[in-house]
């Protein structure tokens, strides 16, 4: 069996889980956000796609395993403080990729900007590219 000494080199909270950011490989999209714990990254390492841990299901959750979206892993990296994982990853399942439950490409779709009376609030500046409702059945 391989050795499992990189996985101590990271910095898990008192949870024993790490931040996970994945980017689009090919554009450098920021797709999502998301936790893993030990045994997610041993996955998504040997398995080559991403495997995070769900916090509010309390168990690994293999990226589209309901939606079918998955994400290929090509490059795993830590930041220089050991803290968070960068993933590279290719979106795949539809064309262009849905990395969002809301149907959108990237789960970062919403900008702060002025609203009609001047005041800042969020606006969704992506469009849903596949209702959520037939993704999630």
């Amino acid at each position: 069996m391989a050795s499992m000494n990189w996985l101590n080199d990271v910095k898990w909270d008192a949870q024993g889980l790490v931040p996970v950011i994945a980017q689009e490989a090919a554009s450098g999209d920021v797709l999502m956000f998301a936790w893993m714990n030990r045994e997610a990254l041993q996955k998504t390492a040997e398995l080559g796609r991403a495997v995070y841990f769900s916090r509010s299901r309390n168990k690994l959750w293999f990226k589209g395993e309901e939606s079918g979206h998955v994400q290929t892993v090509h490059d795993i990296r830590i930041d220089c403080d050991n803290d968070v994982v960068l993933l590279k990853v290719t979106q795949l399942g539809h064309e262009p990729g849905i990395a969002c439950h809301t149907g959108r490409h990237s789960c970062f779709y919403s900008v702060l900007q002025k609203d009609a009376t001047g005041a800042p609030a969020w606006q969704a500046v992506d469009p849903v590219l596949k209702d959520p409702e037939s993704i999630y059945k």
